[in-house]
């Protein structure tokens, strides 16, 4: 009698266990990528625009999404991609109801500037058509161009004949083609000055959780160009989410972009509203970020956040360093076999 009373006991524990656990993870993904450099010179119509962005997203999270947003790179934020391509989603998200049990917006590069823009506007935009406004809990940022990317400002100074040599070369390394006026898009709100002043004191207070590479895709050509640590695109006072635009070397005080641990006096004071840097890895490209390849051990600048219902818990252990280094560093646990991405999806209850 007492062994069946104990297993109906256990049995009622699980259940309110994987209850929680489902309930937790019943919010749903939705995509919003960053800056596509060949949109500035094909300038897609809209079929394009959502093909581009299905393929944006293939290697990794697409399979783990409930939608998207996409947009193109050749028209302005607070032009059309608000009007003809953030709207229309926002709209068809409310009526679906996709944001019920809670949404949260993964995205990469530039997509967390428009994500800025969106959280500040979609409750106001939808409110006023009538709609219920979506129950975002969360972003998860990749890679953030939130705080903007030095390399935009260089590219509108090639756009206007003001660049040298050198300069040139980073930005064709970046873009692929040497820009003129008639083809910056999105580039004109990329540029640093321009980017942190989109709103700027957000109302909103959805959790912004960042991610944050340290590698290059670029064999080091735009880093000159880049102050602090940088991921070959963005550098960290963006991708960190840090208040000002400084030459910072990481997220934390406590911890490197490379895990040894120790106080950084050049690490970030400050922050934008809201904004959480989680993951720092070193050896993750701008591009690497949202893959589903390894890239070296990683480390944590925090290791816990909570969302709405939601949570994201990273284990992390502290090791020696082997001759003939030393010091300790922070690397989590399994990040040597396991994608930013990756763990990130498996991670997030």
């Amino acid at each position: 009698m007492k062994k069946h009373m104990l297993m109906l006991a256990l049995a009622a524990t699980l259940g309110t266990l994987q209850m929680s656990t489902a309930q937790a993870a019943d919010y749903k993904y939705v995509l919003l990528h960053g800056f596509q450099p060949s949109q500035l010179q094909s300038k897609p119509d809209a079929a394009a625009v959502t093909a581009n962005g299905e393929t944006y997203w293939q290697e990794f999270w697409l399979q783990h999404a409930s939608a998207r947003i996409d947009w193109p790179s050749h028209e302005r934020i607070e032009g059309k991609i608000a009007s003809h391509y953030l709207w229309p989603k926002l709209q068809q998200m409310s009526r679906d109801n996709l944001c019920q049990p809670g949404c949260v917006l993964v995205t990469h590069s530039t997509g967390d500037l428009v994500a800025r823009y969106l959280l500040e506007n979609q409750a106001n935009w939808l409110r006023n058509a009538g709609l219920a406004p979506l129950n975002i809990i969360a972003t998860f940022d990749f890679a953030g161009a939130g705080g903007g990317s030095e390399l935009a400002d260089l590219a509108l100074n090639v756009a206007d004949g003001k660049a040298g040599t050198l300069v040139k070369k980073a930005v064709q390394a970046w873009l692929g083609f040497e820009p003129t006026r008639a083809n910056v898009g999105v580039l004109n709100d990329l540029s640093v000055n321009t980017a942190r002043a989109l709103i700027s004191a957000p109302v909103n207070r959805v959790p912004r959780v960042r991610f944050i590479g340290g590698g290059t895709d670029y064999y080091w050509i735009t880093e000159s160009f880049l102050p602090g640590q940088d991921d070959g695109v963005v550098a960290s006072h963006s991708s960190c989410g840090a208040a000002k635009a400084a030459a910072y070397v990481s997220c934390s005080h406590q911890v490197d972009l490379d895990g040894k641990v120790g106080f950084s006096s050049d690490a970030v004071t400050s922050f934008m509203p809201n904004h959480l840097p989680l993951l720092m890895a070193l050896g993750y490209s701008h591009s690497a970020l949202v893959s589903n390849k390894t890239a070296g051990k990683y480390t944590t600048a925090s290791n816990n956040v909570s969302f709405g219902s939601g949570r994201l818990s990273i284990a992390s252990k502290d090791e020696k360093a082997k001759w003939p280094f030393s010091g300790t560093y922070r690397f989590v646990v399994d990040s040597a076999t396991t994608p930013v991405s990756a763990l990130v999806q498996r991670k997030a209850m």
